[in-house]
């Protein structure tokens, strides 16, 4: 498993948990306002001296950032501190040994929360039927008829989405799904088209995007989120079609 970074600790990313958050290198998705694009790349600006250099970037390709063997060393020294474990990426089920990885974070006994674009439900049905998941978050990236593409920056099969969609909300296990609301790419229309589509589901959030972080186009850096009478107005049109609808990040 490519890792690229440690949270040691959170407690806001595995809602009512106390966990780590552990990053994997690589993604199918290129979303221009991504803060992470060294995980999408799996390139980052470094010094290290075994790593070679051109035109000022470090290649660190089929390269972990950090090892497994720090990972689950460190996992060993929290147990009885840490719940769980939030796995992000990137995305993480890109990775052929993901199963694999989580099994290991399970049988430590540790709650695993696994954050997906829903690109790979297959991948995704297989994980819960093992039990390997006890909280899954989905981004939503727009709604289903336009403009998905455009935001997540690559052609995608929109009925991968919709059977990840499905397969979260049939689960059993905890689960959320959310959308990071981006002037220029969401419209208001859009984001009610999307409550739509998943009416219904437990819970879900509206993200403020946050311009002021790195991100894979920094020409998104230029682009003023919306004020938080936009989001709150959105919350308030669609908020009964879920048991928890909220905004974050205001």
């Amino acid at each position: 498993m490519l890792l690229g970074g440690l949270q040691k600790l959170t407690l806001i990313d595995y809602p009512g948990k106390v966990a780590c958050t552990v990053f994997t290198v690589g993604c199918n998705f290129r979303c221009p306002f991504c803060h992470n694009p060294e995980l999408v790349t799996q390139r980052r600006e470094n010094d290290r001296k075994d790593a070679k250099e051109k035109e000022g970037v470090v290649d660190f390709s089929l390269r972990p950032m950090i090892s497994e063997e720090l990972f689950f060393n460190f996992l060993s020294e929290r147990k009885g501190i840490l719940d769980g474990v939030c796995v992000t990426g990137g995305e993480p089920t890109v990775h052929a040994d993901l199963e694999i990885f989580l099994r290991k974070i399970k049988e430590m006994g540790f709650l695993v929360k696994l954050d997906t674009n829903g690109t790979n439900p297959e991948i995704l049905k297989k994980l819960l039927d093992e039990k390997l998941l006890d909280y899954i978050a989905m981004d939503l990236k727009n709604n289903f008829k336009s403009n998905y593409a455009k935001t997540a920056g690559v052609e995608v099969n929109i009925e991968d989405i919709k059977k990840s969609v499905e397969i979260i909300r049939n689960s059993g296990v905890d689960y959320e799904f959310r959308t990071t609301v981006v002037p220029g790419l969401h419209t208001k229309e859009d984001l009610l088209a999307i409550a739509d589509e998943i009416k219904g589901a437990k819970k879900y959030y509206l993200q403020q995007f946050k311009h002021e972080q790195k991100m894979l186009n920094p020409d998104f850096r230029e682009v003023t989120p919306y004020g938080k009478d936009f989001l709150e107005d959105i919350r308030e049109k669609i908020k009964d079609y879920f048991e928890v609808c909220e905004v974050r990040g205001e």
